[in-house]
């Protein structure tokens, strides 16, 4: 009872609103991913980011993130732009991106007060098997993730399928110490989604409950450190890493994922899931 307590759990109407934000974060990580070739720089991303957003009539809830009371500080783009070993929170700006580069960008946007969460990784130009092994293998976690919840189920369920998900897929490394999230009036919000199997109990799954889960796998080891930016956060052993997640919530009659331009029906129906979209 005391996590729910702890929970923002959502009405229908709002979780409508947190859904037409969902859909302005996959129009923008589309728009990026379309639009990004070898001779843009992730400031060029940034921008692209940042006229989806606008034109959609959202804001984006990552620009100025963090900052103190004095408005400094704060995260100053609207997509997160990790390349090769960053595994997260890159930060857009002259980088030129080049053929061979992995790229991962997450987005977030704001409708009325309600956000939505999503991060999608793609080669530019080609990349070896490894690199799109790692891609898929990322991916499918999230999906695994996100199939293992269910009513009356518990937070862990998704982490351990996560976690399972990536072991039984090889040898990578689940990045240390960061989570997926609940999201709804603020991106990031209790309950914490770990990536691998959590000890102890954890929150019980809902109706009304929003979560944004996000594996973030390397082709090394699990260790990362934050650079001199404070920000952008690499691989320790200098590894490529890819990085996916989907904002999602669970109805009474199935999963829905507020952040897949379908909802999440093809892939959900593919893996036996019932889809609970409207």
């Amino acid at each position: 009872m005391a996590f729910r307590e702890r929970l923002e759990l959502k009405k229908p109407a709002e979780i409508d609103l947190m859904r037409r934000a969902g859909l302005v974060v996959e129009a923008t990580l589309r728009a990026v991913r379309e639009q990004a070739v070898a001779g843009m720089t992730t400031a060029d991303l940034d921008q692209v980011a940042r006229t989806s957003i606008a034109q959609h009539g959202a804001t984006s809830n990552f620009l100025d993130y963090g900052a103190d009371d004095a408005g400094h500080g704060g995260f100053p783009g609207v997509i997160c732009t990790s390349v090769n070993d960053e595994v997260v929170h890159g930060i857009p700006g002259r980088r030129v991106l080049a053929d061979g580069d992995l790229v991962s960008v997450d987005c977030g946007a704001i409708i009325d007060g309600w956000h939505g969460d999503a991060a999608i990784t793609f080669a530019i130009g080609e990349v070896d098997e490894a690199q799109r092994e790692l891609m898929r293998v990322t991916e499918q976690a999230l999906w695994d993730g996100i199939a293992a919840a269910s009513l009356g189920g518990r937070v862990g369920d998704i982490s351990a399928a996560i976690e399972r998900s990536i072991t039984s897929a090889g040898e990578y490394g689940i990045a240390d110490g960061l989570t997926g999230h609940g999201i709804g009036t603020a991106m990031h919000q209790p309950p914490w989604v770990p990536n691998v199997a959590s000890r102890g109990r954890t929150a019980k799954l809902v109706e009304g409950l929003v979560l944004a889960v996000e594996p973030m796998v390397t082709l090394g080891t699990d260790d990362n450190r934050t650079l001199a930016d404070d920000w952008t956060m690499v691989t320790l052993d200098g590894s490529r890493s890819a990085h996916f997640e989907h904002t999602f919530t669970l109805t009474s009659t199935g999963t829905w994922v507020l952040t897949a331009e379908d909802g999440g029906r093809a892939r959900l129906e593919a893996m036996g899931i019932p889809f609970g979209g409207r």
